[in-house]
């Protein structure tokens, strides 16, 4: 969420700023909101000093008549103000559900660009692989094998549903230890398992709701809703909190299965693992101070990245312009790694900084000093990494023209062979 004092006092340049992501938001109505709602809480606090007044005078009055004509008019006054503060709270209302409408501003070097075609590719990372037959797809080597089943998964859920099994199914759960395993050990990260599911507050406070509502999965007996990323559990978990300024930054690390209602055109990416309902990613969230904030978004995708080149995956790292940014991310960078049997780049990773936007819907702030005011974090996060695309990607770089794949010397540990068939 936007300051409200920032479209108070700079209406227009938030207004342009919000022109450079391609969207609208109703900036106008917020600002004679925000105007109607401070002239009434006005108007209500001087009703309140009057009744003040009142009743100290009819405390000392003597006079009878002189004191119940007094609280005649205090009865009037509790009764503008009882009318008064419903019309605010009907105001407070509508100003807070429109405020949850603006999306963050870009920051001051994000490229302006209408969509993804016009995102930056900052740099390439390890060669990619060479081969002496044609690379074959994932859903190939998997079907064929007997690796991966999609006609079961559609039997027991649906479409964008399928079964891993056997060396495939072994193979996810060896890339995800080894992820949080190289985060805890190496980066540094604090590892949590949080909950798969959360209240409607929480997706509030990292900006999923109310505006992407249906593209999430939510439980209609209990009220509570999927999680569509770790990003969100583990941000909440400092929900309405006040953060010791030594405790930052506040590093996590945690595995979760991920629910979306991944909406595509018909027929778009339809075959393989690529997009699913229902995915597994281990998530990296961190919460900073603003003056290092920017700092850590960087170490954050070097961490990123490191399981890729540890992997020995061909990756590039690409700068989002302001029409391919998130509602909630003020810069944001992908991370894609290429898969040769698709024949594409695959994002594995969305690092981005929300800057304060998320922690003032959360409410989440610390304190510089003891008898500092409390101020806002800057919250961030980027998976670290994403299946299956992570699992595409060493499937179809590390097969063999036998028809086999081989496992990267850094996962035979978590593994437990050299080949995967």
């Amino acid at each position: 969420m936007l300051d409200i004092k920032l479209i108070r006092e700079q209406r227009e340049f938030v207004k342009k700023e919000i022109e450079k992501l391609y969207v609208s938001a109703p900036i106008d109505a917020i600002f004679e909101l925000d105007a109607s709602k401070r002239k009434l809480l006005s108007t209500v606090e001087c009703l309140r000093n009057q009744r003040k007044s009142l009743s100290k005078e009819i405390e000392k009055e003597r006079d009878e008549n002189i004191k119940l004509s007094k609280k005649n008019e205090v009865k009037k006054i509790n009764e503008l103000i009882k009318n008064g503060e419903e019309d605010l709270g009907s105001i407070t209302h509508r100003l807070n559900d429109l405020m949850l409408l603006v999306p963050n501003l870009p920051y001051e070097d994000v490229p302006i660009g209408k969509d993804d075609t016009e995102n930056i590719v900052v740099s390439y990372f390890n060669e990619k692989k060479q081969f002496d037959f044609k690379p074959r797809t994932h859903f190939d080597i998997g079907e064929k094998k007997g690796l991966i089943d999609f006609e079961r998964g559609v039997k027991i859920s649906g479409t964008r549903f399928y079964v891993l099994k056997k060396a495939f199914a072994k193979l996810q759960r060896a890339l995800i230890n080894f992820m949080l395993d190289v985060h805890v050990n190496d980066h540094g990260y604090e590892e949590v398992y949080p909950p798969f599911m959360v209240h409607e507050d929480c997706l509030t406070g990292t900006g999923q709701l109310p505006k992407f509502a249906d593209t999430l999965y939510k439980d209609s007996d209990s009220g509570l809703w999927f999680v569509p990323t770790a990003e969100v559990p583990v941000t909440n978990m400092y929900r309405d909190e006040i953060i010791d300024a030594e405790m930052l930054p506040v590093c996590h690390v945690a595995y979760t299965a991920c629910f979306r209602k991944e909406k595509m055109s018909a027929g778009k990416d339809t075959k393989g693992i690529k997009r699913g309902h229902q995915f597994d990613k281990v998530e990296l969230v961190k919460i900073t101070t603003p003056e290092t904030s920017m700092d850590e978004l960087f170490n954050l995708i070097a961490d990123a990245q490191d399981i890729l080149n540890k992997l020995d995956l061909p990756h590039r790292l690409v700068k989002m312009c302001t029409g391919d940014l998130s509602f909630s991310a003020s810069v944001k960078y992908d991370i894609e790694v290429y898969a040769p049997g698709v024949a594409e780049w695959l994002e594995v990773s969305s690092c981005s900084n929300f800057m304060a936007f998320q922690a003032r819907r959360a409410n989440i702030k610390y304190r510089r000093g003891k008898d500092s005011k409390p101020e806002f974090v800057h919250t961030l996060n980027g998976s670290g990494l994403a299946l299956p695309r992570t699992m595409i990607a060493l499937i179809e770089n590390y097969q063999t023209k036998d028809g086999n794949i081989k496992i990267p010397g850094v996962l035979m540990p978590y593994f437990g062979s050299d080949e995967l068939l």
